[in-house]
């Protein structure tokens, strides 16, 4: 889970933390990710301790969840630094091709799903299935009790909506995500030796 704000008492981090409380609820086991000490990216940081760190859990991860405040409109850098620095591939290993994805913002005004909506565009590049709800918390500094919990809202009732929809949603699609990320691209030769034989293994001459 990635939040995307450094301040203490960041309202992003908060409602990352109720949707972690949420999914574990679920039964579901959760890691949510630090931000702070990630470097800007660079392309040549891949050994820093926080980016391998980042690595780790994407690959751990069977699905993610986004959170950003929205700032002049749109995501946060520190939101972005951290989808930067997750690749598209790791050797054989894609960390985001077929993982589920939620994403959420949090608004110090009224409503907006500018975050939420360019959050969706990064999870589509990276190949990940996002699910259809979605959560916005407008006025967020109302929302929180002192102890950081949420308070009991129609938008705390939306996180939950969003976290069990993406709780069934990875299960759903635990055991065919392969299947769904298959690629002619990528299997070019798999798929010209199906053509040079048919369906009963017989050569065609």
């Amino acid at each position: 889970m990635l939040y995307g704000s450094l301040r203490s008492e960041s309202y992003s981090k908060k409602a990352t933390l109720e949707a972690a409380k949420i999914l574990e609820s679920f039964g579901a086991e959760v890691k949510v990710y630090d931000p702070a000490g990630l470097p800007v990216f660079d392309r040549e940081n891949y050994q820093h301790e926080k980016v391998q760190e980042l690595h780790n859990l994407a690959v751990w991860s069977e699905g993610m969840v986004w959170c950003s405040p929205e700032l002049h409109g749109n995501l946060t850098s520190v939101i972005k630094n951290q989808i930067d620095w997750i690749p598209l591939s790791l050797g054989a290993v894609r960390p985001t091709q077929g993982r589920t994805l939620a994403v959420m913002q949090v608004s110090g005004g009224s409503q907006s799903f500018n975050a939420v909506n360019s959050l969706r565009i990064l999870g589509r590049w990276m190949r990940m299935f996002t699910i259809p709800n979605q959560s916005s918390v407008a006025m967020a500094w109302k929302e929180f009790n002192e102890d950081g919990s949420m308070k009991d809202s129609d938008y705390r009732d939306r996180i939950v909506d969003v976290m069990e929809e993406l709780f069934r949603m990875t299960l759903l699609l635990r055991d065919q995500s392969d299947f769904l990320t298959h690629r002619f691209s990528e299997h070019k030769e798999d798929y010209q030796q199906k053509i040079d034989s048919d369906l009963y293994g017989r050569s065609i001459k």
